[in-house]
């Protein structure tokens, strides 16, 4: 009786050493070691890739954000800050969810097949708006010339990217609405436009808060 209790006794004292050990070393010193690695070699992307302006942080280079005008009064959600580069639609997980305007709680697609009748209206809708919005005195959208990243959301819902082709269409808006020439609106393009990386791996794209902290400094010019 006394050699199991014993024996019992010794198991137990060895699994607790090895728990306080592992939890040192996995739960302390790894995540330390990491941590300072990642900070050293890295610093950016370790703090979240944040984006700064004047010394304060206004977002992240990986989560995109929208640029509405206040809620007004009776208003569900607000309308597109017209003035600025807008991101993606960010349906995220649909009308119900938590996350239809670029809310950090839940991201994901919307998960709608390709022949779902609210996706569908969804993006008619969109195309729409779309047009309206960035067809201005002399310059007007064409339908076709819409391209899919502006009508749909991501598979994650929170792309802080766009295509050239759909920052190119927003270029006469902006211009107008900011009293700056389309030449230097669409250089501005041109100048955030990031190619495929490593050549061939992805497409090329445009971060809209990159391009929309330049557009900034270029008002205040």
């Amino acid at each position: 009786m006394n050699n199991s209790v014993g024996n019992t006794g010794r198991v137990l004292w060895a699994g607790l050493r090895a728990l306080l050990v592992l939890t040192v070393i996995c739960g302390v010193l790894y995540p330390l070691a990491v941590t300072g690695i990642a900070q050293a070699v890295f610093p950016g992307r370790a703090n979240g890739s944040e984006v700064k302006e004047d010394g304060r942080v206004v977002g992240s280079e990986l989560i995109g954000q929208t640029y509405n005008l206040p809620l007004k009064e009776g208003e569900e959600t607000s309308a597109p800050d017209l003035k600025w580069f807008q991101p993606r639609p960010s349906n995220g997980l649909g009308a119900n969810s938590v996350n239809t305007q670029y809310k950090l709680i839940l991201s994901g697609a919307t998960n709608r097949s390709g022949d779902n009748p609210d996706l569908i209206q969804w993006v008619k809708d969109a195309k729409a708006a779309v047009v309206k919005d960035n067809s201005v005195p002399g310059h007007t959208v064409k339908p076709s010339d819409v391209p899919a990243d502006a009508v749909t959301s991501s598979g994650s819902g929170l792309d802080p990217h766009i295509s050239p082709e759909y920052a190119k269409i927003q270029v006469h808006r902006v211009a107008e609405q900011n009293h700056l020439a389309v030449a230097q609106v669409d250089k501005l393009v041109a100048d955030h436009t990031d190619g495929r990386i490593l050549g061939f791996v992805g497409e090329p794209r445009v971060n809209v808060l990159q391009l929309n902290i330049a557009l900034k400094g270029l008002t205040r010019g």
